[in-house]
């Protein structure tokens, strides 16, 4: 199975971390942001990589080569400006092949388990969803207990930055442009996304202030284990 990991984004709300740094190449104690992504996948037996960037994405190809000190292969979509999480998936199909792949995002840190996730047979996009954070209490969408995802039908909860996806959901788009959201919804609307709770550790480092609790975590010897 492949994954591709989401690092086209500007980063505005770490600015100015990121007007000279990619945001993926943010560090928290000796790796940066998608380096540990990079490691969770491998070590859950996905080497296979493929990795979107925008701005400052030659710093990314710099640092992260061909993955092979990963013990990974790493390929790379490159965008002139960043196509959005949809458009930037559907712009790397190429690489991605046939088969369903993961979506990670490249600044979320969480210890999922990415081998033991199993999609339905049926399922077109599948979700980790996680409880709602401070900074999104509101949520994203719901999980019934039947396991498919929904939008307004009941408690919400929040999609946690990673899932399962078939690429035949991104070929029906003509748009270059577009948010990842689009696809959820309208596999929803299909009744084929279906997702699962993930109730480990999980945040979302979106701002400097959580990037410190990720270095201050590592710092306690709280990394990936």
């Amino acid at each position: 199975m492949k994954a591709m990991i989401l690092a086209a984004g500007r980063g505005e709300r770490m600015r100015p971390l990121t007007d000279t740094c990619p945001k993926p190449l943010l560090m928290a104690g000796e790796k940066s942001l998608i380096e540990y992504q990079i490691s969770r996948l491998v070590d859950c037996g996905i080497t296979e990589i493929v990795i979107n960037h925008a701005w400052l994405g030659n710093m990314i190809e710099e640092k992260l080569g061909d993955g092979s000190k990963y013990g990974a292969k790493i390929l790379y979509s490159a965008e002139k400006e960043a196509l959005e999480t949809g458009g930037g998936i559907a712009k790397a199909l190429h690489l991605l092949g046939d088969d369903p792949f993961w979506v990670v995002s490249s600044d979320v840190w969480s210890y999922i388990h990415f081998n033991k996730v199993i999609a339905p047979k049926d399922s077109q996009v599948h979700l980790l969803m996680v409880a709602n954070p401070v900074h999104n209490s509101q949520g994203d969408f719901t999980l019934n207990t039947d396991g498919k995802v929904g939008i307004d039908d009941g408690e919400k909860l929040t999609y946690s930055g990673a899932g399962v996806f078939s690429p035949s959901q991104f070929k029906k788009y003509i748009i270059e442009k577009f948010p990842l959201r689009t696809v959820i919804e309208d596999a929803i609307k299909q009744q084929k996304c279906t997702g699962e709770t993930y109730n480990g550790t999980w945040i979302d480092i979106g701002t400097p202030a959580r990037l410190a609790i990720i270095k201050q975590q590592i710092e306690n010897g709280l990394g990936f284990p």
